[in-house]
């Protein structure tokens, strides 16, 4: 059985179908109310002329008794009939808004007031044509019974109007009413399902925002967004594939510039040898013509078992210690070379500053141009805890920089001081006045600062905020992989340190780093 899995779509139709079913029944139950609204206003047109019509009676009456025209008699049996036919087309009608009483009163009141006027029409039809002598008490009484019976009828049909107004009035006045309400409530459902729909499917998505924010600083960790939706899931998992082979690929890059250091490197390695396989090859020389001298003048048989030597023994030994010597730098400076193209753990060790400086230098020398000279002030004693291949190579790729932005004459100045926290503020000499510098680099504890500067172009200020950005090059194209900065700053953080730098166009530029001090002996592995 398929395991039902929700989704942002699902969410965003269930809510959709929410707001539908609410437009509909409000729709609906508004249809009704309108289609009520119809049916009680026709009934109360309906009322309305009924009560019309029984004042038309009462006019027709009076004028009938005042003139005893037989036009009025008619006149008003015709709005007789037409208030009974009023009254049993609508007695629905009349039964909402009057008692059951009073309708039957008004159907019986209509019916005998019909009886009445046409015996009141009948005696004085009688009376003119002179058949019976004229009775007044009785035409009085029949005149009695008729108004009496009148004023019964239109009192009803007053006050059933008067009802249905209110009634109707009563009838807009909720409708207006559940028509205001309905519109509210509809207006908070839709916010309430925008916040719902909001808190399920957008939070997932600025969560991930956020997320990407962090990724466009370099920080290529896996996105963890808790959410159940196939969607965010599917979305998450292909973002983090994606990160997993963007550091892949980052980190191919990077073994690329660092096989480009290597090369720089390798570059400096040949110009070192140079030199004590010179000495070497001399002192190798030397020795052999000596040795190749002493056997001719002394014979065969002498040698230094006899006491005769060939050469000087003294002589030999210098020479001999030459070549140690100069063989045992060679084998130094492969060491080093080997160190620094090796991948290793991170281990850090406590090592002189100085003497690192001046190794990271004779790498460089290769690619030194006449014209640029390194200045090196650092004292004997400051040292550092670090991973010696690591912050190498952040050392020779600022180098590098500083000799690459040197386009005539200049100079690459190193500098480093032990700065103490409670110095933070800064003297407003020196390098500890590292407010110059644009970037956070605010180490609270005691640090080596470490200043690299030079006197090259500089760098436009518009561009300081990007140095440290992956891919971010002002060199030409093709001339830089837009990484060395960047692997620069990934290994000072490395070592819990900061790095900020400050320059101006024309001025040069000056590169501020700032390592922990850890008081430690022996290494460390992480």
């Amino acid at each position: 059985m398929k395991k039902y899995q929700q989704s942002i779509r699902q969410k965003v139709r269930l809510g959709y179908y929410a707001v539908v079913i609410m437009i509909v029944g409000l729709s609906a139950f508004t249809f009704i109310e309108l289609n009520y609204l119809e049916k009680k206003i026709m009934s109360g047109e309906a009322i309305s002329e009924f009560f019309d019509t029984v004042l038309e009676i009462r006019r027709f009456e009076k004028n009938y008794f005042l003139y005893e025209q037989r036009s009025d008699y008619d006149e008003n049996l015709q709005f007789v009939t037409r208030a009974g036919e009023l009254f049993d087309a609508n007695i629905s009608g009349f039964a909402a808004v009057a008692s059951v009483d009073q309708v039957i009163a008004t159907r019986d009141g209509l019916q005998r007031y019909k009886d009445l006027m046409e015996r009141y029409e009948k005696l004085i039809r009688r009376q003119k044509r002179g058949f019976m002598e004229a009775d007044s008490a009785l035409k009085i009484k029949l005149a009695g019974d008729i108004r009496k019976t009148g004023k019964d009828i239109i009192t009803v049909a007053e006050e059933m109007s008067k009802t249905e107004r209110k009634s109707l009035q009563s009838l807009l006045v909720n409708s207006r009413r559940f028509l205001i309400i309905s519109i509210a409530f509809l207006i908070v459902l839709v916010v309430v399902i925008g916040q719902v729909l909001a808190k399920m499917v957008v939070k997932p998505l600025k969560l991930m925002e956020r997320n990407m924010e962090v990724i466009a600083e370099g920080n290529f960790e896996n996105i963890r967004i808790e959410s159940k939706d196939r969607e965010v899931l599917s979305l998450t998992r292909a973002f983090n594939k994606m990160l997993r082979e963007l550091d892949l690929r980052q980190r191919h890059l990077v073994q690329s510039e660092k096989l480009a250091s290597l090369g720089t490197l390798l570059s400096g390695v040949a110009h070192e040898l140079n030199n004590p396989l010179s000495n070497i090859s001399s002192s190798g020389q030397i020795l052999a013509e000596e040795m190749q001298e002493g056997q001719g003048s002394g014979g065969k048989g002498q040698g230094t078992r006899q006491g005769a030597p060939f050469p000087d023994p003294a002589f030999a030994m210098e020479l001999v210690a030459q070549i140690n010597e100069q063989t045992d730098r060679a084998r130094n400076i492969v060491r080093s070379l080997l160190e620094f193209s090796r991948d290793k753990e991170f281990k850090d060790q406590q090592m002189p500053l100085k003497s690192l400086f001046e190794e990271t230098i004779r790498f460089v020398k290769g690619q030194l141009p006449p014209s640029v000279s390194i200045r090196l002030d650092i004292p004997g004693d400051l040292a550092i805890t670090a991973d010696k291949q690591r912050i190498q190579q952040a050392f020779l790729n600022l180098i590098k920089n500083g000799i690459e932005a040197i386009r005539d004459e200049g100079t690459i100045s190193i500098t480093a001081r032990k700065h103490h926290a409670i110095d933070k503020a800064g003297d407003g000499t020196g390098i500890t006045n590292y407010l110059k510098y644009r970037g956070k680099c605010t180490l609270e504890d005691d640090t080596v600062d470490i200043e690299i500067r030079d006197s090259g172009e500089g760098i436009p200020l518009d561009l300081l905020s990007k140095v440290f950005d992956p891919f971010f090059t002002t060199k030409d194209v093709g001339k830089g992989s837009g990484l060395g900065l960047f692997i620069v700053h990934e290994i000072i953080e490395e070592h819990d340190g900061c790095i900020a730098v400050d320059s101006e166009p024309g001025k040069g530029t000056a590169f501020l780093i700032r390592l922990p001090v850890k008081e430690k002996t022996g290494t460390e592995t992480r």
